[in-house]
């Protein structure tokens, strides 16, 4: 089903764990990378405290645990951790990109993850061309989820209306922001992140990505 006859509407897309399945690639990597620091910590406590968040909002709690600033340039020594195993196990989230090619809307991708990191991820999986010149990210704006600052700046910029925007989010984080932001909201359940976490007034859940198609259809007839 091709949705037909929608003007100035506008879907928003997350990029980790929406479009690329790279939550738990990146979480397994956060725990040595975080025990290398000082602190142990379980990935169901990593996906608690960090999923959704963006770098500086990792940075910031870290130095707040460990009661000190990182060194000036610390994280490039783990890198290379990130990006091989990125590059060895990233995978499309399944079904999305069935719904990507029935979507006959106007989309875009807001992430908190910074826009090299998104430039590799979709690259990796094709995807970079699709969205490319409407990537926005936590760096385009000065705060990101769960701020609405991010969401706000795509619609602006692309020349839409909160009202007429929907997001498709996976975790607290984007909700939050999504919610701040007063947009429609599809929240993705089918990874890292139990529906419980992501029920809320307004937000339709889904745990595969090919049910997001009827999602939105529904949203726009409401």
């Amino acid at each position: 089903m091709t949705l037909h006859g929608v003007e100035k509407l506008l879907v928003i897309f997350d990029c980790d764990g929406v479009l690329v399945d790279s939550e738990v690639i990146a979480i397994a990597v956060d725990q040595k990378v975080l025990a290398d620091l000082g602190w142990s910590l379980s990935l169901d406590e990593i996906i608690d405290r960090f999923v959704g968040g963006s770098h500086a909002y990792f940075v910031e709690v870290v130095e707040d645990h460990l009661g000190h600033k990182l060194p000036q340039n610390w994280e490039d020594a783990y890198q290379l951790l990130y990006r091989e195993a990125l590059a060895r196990d990233l995978r499309l989230v399944e079904g999305i990109v069935d719904a990507l090619a029935i979507l006959d809307l106007p989309m875009c991708v807001a992430s908190n993850g910074s826009r090299s990191k998104m430039e590799f991820t979709l690259k990796q999986v094709n995807l970079w061309q699709r969205f490319e010149g409407r990537i926005f990210s936590a760096e385009d704006v000065p705060l990101g989820k769960p701020a609405p600052d991010l969401f706000l700046f795509a619609a602006s910029t692309l020349g839409y209306e909160p009202s007429n925007c929907i997001v498709v989010e996976d975790s607290p984080t984007g909700v939050k922001a999504a919610i701040a932001a007063k947009m429609k909201i599809v929240a993705y359940a089918g990874g890292i992140t139990s529906e419980n976490k992501l029920v809320g007034e307004g937000v339709v859940v889904i745990d595969h990505m090919n049910q997001l198609v009827g999602a939105i259809n529904g949203i726009i007839g409401n």
